[in-house]
């Protein structure tokens, strides 16, 4: 099984990239990191109590994640989704059974650290490297439609988040097993894909 780790600023295109490799490759299933925030009391306090809680890596549940990621690993299928609801603070199980898994695309801004936790073997590291400006209007969009934010909480919660991926990356490198690429406005995925494939 090939693994794909997509990492990128909120706002980057993410989701978008996964899913356009997805339809161009057969056999990909994506993991991504945004429907595995943590649930519950302490997470609902701490996410009103740390500033940028939801762009800290202390917000996300890694065992769940490890969880779904191993078992995929080990049979090559997956047996759920799972969704977060960002204004219930809740996770969202649905049974859907997916077989013959050959690429496992895990994306998310949290990419870059699972990518360093979860894996001993050789995989592909797609970082997004998109303007600023671009980003932030993402965002905005996606924030008030999905979450339930105002356009000034929303325009806050992407500064903050943008500062928090661009300090944490500086610290974070990958490791030796990763094949890396670089993704901005102008690439081509076809080509990295070929190099993938």
């Amino acid at each position: 099984m090939k693994l794909i780790f997509i990492s990128g600023p909120s706002g980057s295109g993410k989701t978008t990239l996964s899913n356009q490799i997805k339809v161009k490759i057969k056999n990909g299933f994506v993991l991504s990191t945004d429907n595995y925030y943590k649930t519950g009391l302490l997470s609902q306090l701490l996410s009103k109590l740390v500033n940028g809680y939801f762009d800290r890596s202390i917000s996300l549940n890694y065992k769940l994640l490890k969880k779904d990621f191993n078992f995929i690993i080990k049979n090559g299928f997956s047996i759920h989704d799972r969704t977060y609801n960002f204004e219930k603070k809740t996770i969202n199980n649905f049974l859907n059974e997916t077989n013959k898994i050959n690429f496992l695309i895990i994306e998310g801004i949290f990419a870059r650290e699972c990518s360093n936790i979860l894996c001993n073997q050789n995989y592909f590291f797609l970082e997004l490297k998109i303007n600023k400006n671009d980003c932030m209007k993402r965002v905005l969009q996606r924030d008030s439609k999905e979450r339930g934010k105002t356009p000034k909480k929303a325009e806050d919660d992407f500064l903050k988040s943008w500062d928090i991926y661009y300090k944490k990356s500086k610290y974070k490198n990958i490791q030796k097993y990763a094949n890396k690429f670089t993704v901005t406005k102008n690439t081509k995925i076809d080509q990295i894909l070929k190099k993938i494939i």
